[in-house]
């Protein structure tokens, strides 16, 4: 289990104690949308390693953008700053994670 898997799971066992302990549903939605743009981040980022696999381009492309070898965390580190330069506001932030082409993102123009 890496830490970004961990993070989820762990947000995810404070979100199900607060909904049991019928906690303020305002912060438990909050907490709620933080969760799922965590899971899209991590599954996106995950997307993209095994893309990276299929094309070695992608990799030399992340070192190429400053964002270092193929791993885990550099990969999540693209994945994350690219999502956060997605046009929309913050209430299309998670469809824009989920719509985003990570891939062509990264590729060298």
């Amino acid at each position: 289990m890496d830490e970004y898997e961990k993070e989820v799971l762990d947000l995810e066992a404070q979100v199900q104690a607060m909904v049991l302990a019928e906690e303020d549903k305002v912060e438990i939605r909050e907490l709620s949308m933080q969760l799922e743009i965590l899971r899209a981040l991590y599954r996106r980022a995950q997307e993209l390693m095994r893309a990276g696999e299929a094309e070695p381009e992608l990799k030399a492309a992340l070192t190429m953008r400053g964002f270092g070898e193929w791993n885990l965390d550099n990969v999540y580190a693209f994945v994350y700053e690219s999502s956060v330069d997605l046009p929309g506001d913050h209430h299309s932030f998670l469809s824009g994670i989920e719509g985003a082409d990570f891939a062509d993102l990264i590729r060298p123009r």
